[in-house]
Parts: C-alpha cells; structure tokens; sequence
C-alpha cells in the first residue's frame, strides 16, 4: 500500500486494499483476473478470455473497490479517478457551482511551506481557488465545531447510561471512541469487526459534517441545487478519498433522507472530490502562480470561523480537539466543574499515548486518552475486546503524531527531517487563530436555529451522525488471507520467531512483532 495512506492501511499482513501478491476478483472489461504468481505457474491454464488493450488503461474509481483483500492494481495505489486535479479542473469548467472547503491541518502546512500565516495562507487560497472559477471557499474548522458538539452529546448521553440499565439490556457504551479518522474508522469495519462498532462515535468527521451542511442546507440559501454543486473538500490524509467515496455519505436528490438506489433518481455525493494538501501544491505549481505574491481577498463568511475583526477561531487540538472538548463539557455537564485554561495530557509509553483524568471527592470519574499511530492503536483494541479498558474516552488516529502527520500533507524539503516539519506545523497551526469555544459559535447555533434544532436532535442524527459496518469476510477468503500469509513468512529453523517477507510496497510496523500472537492471530481478528 502506497505510503500516502494511513497505517492501519498499509499494514502488509492484513492485507487491506492493496496487496501485490494477489489478484482482484473484478472482472475488468472481461479479462479474467490472474496474479503473475498464477501466469507463471500456469500458463496454459490462465489465458484471458478477452486479449487486453495495450494502449487502453483500464479505469476504476474507488467504488469498484470491493476490499476483499486482493488488489485492483499492483501499482502503489488505487487509480483514484474520480479524486484528482484533472476531475476538479474539468469541473471548474462546467455549469457546476465548485465550492472548496479546507481543513486547518492543510492550511498549516501550506502556511509553514510557504512562510505564511494560516491568515494569509487562506486569503491568498480564496484569491487562487477564485481565479480558477471557485464560487465559494470554506473552512472546515467550522463543522468540525459543529461535530464536536454533537460528540459531547453524545458523550453525555452515553455516560447517564451507565448505570440505568444491566450490560445485557443496554449494549456497549463506554468507551466512547472518536471517529473523525477515516483509517481507523475503516480498519475497524474491515478488520476488527462487529465487537468494535458499537464503542465508535455515530458522528461524521468535520469533512462528511460539511459535507452534509452544504448540500442539505447552504447551497439552498445560495440559491443552488445540490446536484449542480461540486464540494470538494482539502485535507491532510488520502484516508479521506476513501471516506468520501462511502455509500453512507450519498443520497437521492428526491429522497434527501433516503440512501441511494438504482430507482431514487440522480445520487449527490455530500463530498464529490478530496485534494491533499499536497495535490494543492502540485496545482498552484501547474497554475505557475506566485502564491505569496497574490493579494489576500476577503474569507467567505457564510461557513468559516472568522470573527468581525478578520481573526481566524477556533479549538487548540491540532487532530480535532475532540478528547479536550469533550473532556471539558463532561466535567461541567456532569459534575459542575469548569476547566479553565490549557489541559496537560500526561504522557504515558510515548508521546502519541496520553491521557487526562478528573477527580472528585478523591474518587477518578473522568479518564480520558490520546491514541495515536497503529502500535498504540492495537493496545487499546485487545484491551476492549478483553473489557478491561477503564478510559470513558479515547481520541483515535492513525497516523503517529495525528491528523498534522497525514500522508497527504506537504513532504520535508531538502535537509529537513520529518520531525522538523511536524515542529514547524504544530508551532504554525495555531499562530493566529484564537482558541474558542464551539458551543459559543455563532455560525454553529445558527445551523441548529435554521435548521438542525438542536444537539442530539432527530434532524441533527440524520445528516450529521451515520453508522458502520462489519465486513463479513466469507471462509474462503479467510483461508485464502491464510495462505497468503504463510506464503510471506516462515518460522526460522531452531527459532520461535516468524520471519516476513512483506513486499517492499507495504509498511512493516513494529508491532507485528509482537511474540504473544501468532500469525493467525495476527491475520484473522474479529
């Protein structure tokens, strides 16, 4: 799996989207699918049905993907046909009305690359994205307000739970496990399967959030139609292609509420394209625009937090805010305590584990953690699936040092490590923007008032919450996910140690190594 991707995505031995050892079972245009393992071993046996075009490529988006553990392409990544520059730019020349939404994490790092503010680095953008013909820029700082409220009521609501009813009458409710991260959030339908869902936060991330608040609400105060609006958002991650392309986040323009089918009429994608924060560099580069040099126009007020005095607002957390957030509403809802001034998470194993904890009366009735990068990921799952987590909350990422680490961030200049550049973005990302408070948003609350109701509303769950979904992996593809496996590693003659052999595409992680599962173990867990 292309390094672009979140690690849980790239893990060679769970084999998910991309494994060049195996072939996809999608039948392309006819030809019968066949590795070269296969060819080579058989040759007399695997001759196409159809002879292949030379000069052809053959083009799948990311909806043919079926992540039944095979590959579409041996190449790096996935063909995203439907997510790249030339799909927006052949937009901008339509009769669609193109509106950007950028994430704060991607103006960080065009903000350190260029030597600007997050300020000017998004004035400058409006300036560009509008020169090509964008009717609107916004700013995803906004819904993600508008997710991490939703999230603390939720977070509420599932705490009074707790002692009303027996475990068997209520089901699952605590840990509460964010679910902005769409790598995680995808590892977890695929791979660690029903026992998992229920713990993950029912809220969209800010992107599908804005996404939502777009095409049900604002394009109809622009005078728009959603189907003649092409949303594309800017973010850090790749993970977010995958995120956008979910069923879950399409639906009929007859039937709004309804999710799309064949007979509903036109399906409108609440995102139809991802940008990364690199893809937006390689477009001002095509463009040969001076970015620096252009003039800083006025932000587009209708969806992005900017007050009257022209300052850029928002929560501190440079990976949504969401443990901090809801960390304090928790303690002020529920036990009348006011946490003012910035929170210090203790650190645990290592910088991406922390955790933060309230007390009252001597007694721990808040503890709270930061769970960042695969390896800590996996310490937290086998701990839920035993039941001896004792967090009331955990904010989830896959990426080690979170979203400002994305794959799909701006890559280290000549001489500079990794570790600089996330230095340079933490120290950028908050450089003029004022820390507030979502609940005091005043573009949020009036999304409830025209819209939404309030926190927790039915209309609120319909287009701001969603659910998920266990991938049931048929036995033959969990015994073919064996061979595989056992094809890559071997034990060491006189060693107790598995020794792999992943492909040089994949991203070996050092938990894998782990002596207290086995490889089965390792590949299969449900």
């Amino acid at each position: 799996m292309s390094e672009k991707f979140s690690p849980t995505l790239r893990i060679g031995d769970l084999n998910d989207f991309i494994a060049p050892s195996q072939a996809c079972i999608v039948s392309l245009k006819g030809v019968a699918s066949t590795s070269k393992q296969e060819r080579k071993e058989n040759p007399e046996k695997v001759a196409p049905l159809i002879k292949p075009s030379q000069t052809e490529p053959v083009k799948i988006s990311l909806k043919d993907c079926l992540a039944c553990s095979g590959c579409i392409t041996s190449a790096e990544t996935v063909m995203l046909e439907k997510q790249s520059l030339n799909e927006f730019l052949s937009h901008i020349n339509s009769d669609e009305a193109v509106i950007v939404s950028l994430s704060p994490q991607s103006r960080a790092s065009l903000a350190s690359y260029f030597d600007l503010s997050p300020s000017q680095i998004f004035r400058k953008l409006t300036t560009f994205f509008k020169s090509l013909g964008v009717k609107a820029i916004f700013d995803t700082s906004c819904s993600r307000d508008l997710a991490l409220i939703e999230a603390c009521n939720e977070f509420i609501m599932r705490y009074k739970k707790l002692g009303l009813a027996s475990v068997e009458e209520k089901g699952p409710t605590l840990p509460m496990l964010s679910s902005a991260c769409p790598g995680w959030i995808c590892y977890a339908e695929k791979t660690l399967g029903s026992y998992i869902l229920p713990y993950i936060s029912s809220v969209k991330s800010p992107q599908q959030a804005i996404g939502a608040t777009i095409k049900h609400h604002i394009c109809h105060k622009m005078g728009l139609k959603p189907d003649k609006v092409y949303h594309v958002t800017v973010m850090p991650c790749y993970d977010k292609k995958l995120e956008a392309a979910r069923d879950d986040f399409v639906f009929s323009v007859e039937h709004r509420e309804e999710t799309v089918n064949e007979a509903s009429g036109r399906a409108v994608a609440e995102v139809d394209s991802v940008l990364t924060t690199g893809e937006v560099l390689d477009l001002i580069e095509l463009k040969s625009i001076d970015l620096k040099s252009l003039e800083e126009a006025p932000l587009d007020k209708l969806l992005t937090n900017v007050d009257g005095e022209g300052h850029l607002y928002g929560v501190s957390g440079s990976s949504g805010g969401y443990a901090e957030t809801i960390f304090r509403h928790a303690a002020k809802t529920l036990f009348g305590k006011e946490i003012k001034g910035p929170i210090d998470f203790k650190i645990l194993r290592n910088s991406d584990f922390r955790e933060l904890s309230l007390e009252v009366e001597g007694e721990t009735v808040l503890r709270f953690a930061l769970c960042y990068g695969f390896r800590n990921l996996q310490n937290i799952v086998r701990k839920i699936k035993i039941k001896k987590l004792d967090y009331h909350f955990v904010e989830v990422m896959a990426c080690p040092s979170g979203c400002l680490n994305g794959g799909g961030q701006i890559k280290p200049k000549a001489g500079q490590s990794a570790k600089d550049v996330i230095q340079s973005l933490e120290g950028v990302y908050m450089q003029d923007v004022l820390v507030s408070d979502p609940f005091e948003n005043l573009l949020v609350k009036n999304l409830y008032d025209e819209w939404l109701g309030q926190p927790g509303s039915e209309q609120a769950r319909k287009h701001i919450h969603t659910q998920y979904h266990p991938m049931v992996k048929s036995i033959a593809a969990q015994l073919h996910n064996c061979f595989q496996w056992s094809k890559r590693n071997y034990r060491s003659p006189g060693h107790g140690k598995y020794r792999s052999f992943v492909s040089s595409s994949c991203t070996h992680d050092p938990w894998l190594d782990d002596q207290r599962m086995g490889p089965v173990d390792k590949q299969l867990v449900f």
